[in-house]
């Protein structure tokens, strides 16, 4: 039972981590999920308000569910010209 987390962009760059898998078990939300990768990397913290979240492959909001097998993606905010 397990969760595929992905981060991109700086947000890989302030976590050094691209993608990890989770215990499905141990999470409830995206905003759970977030909250244990911020206890260990508070600059996450103080971006939280700009994060955009994926599951699988759509946005979602952080309070939405998350279950065995899911996919959550973090993106910093993204501009384009």
């Amino acid at each position: 039972m397990s969760i595929r987390v992905l981060f991109f962009a700086s947000l890989a760059d302030i976590t050094g981590i691209q993608e990890a898998t989770l215990d499905a078990a141990e999470f409830s939300d995206i905003d759970s999920i977030l909250s244990r990768f911020a206890s260990e990397h508070p600059e996450l913290r103080a971006r939280r308000s700009t994060i955009l979240f994926a599951l699988n492959s759509e946005f979602a909001r952080p309070e939405s569910k998350v279950k065995d097998g899911d996919e959550i993606a973090f993106f910093p905010p993204v501009s384009g010209g």
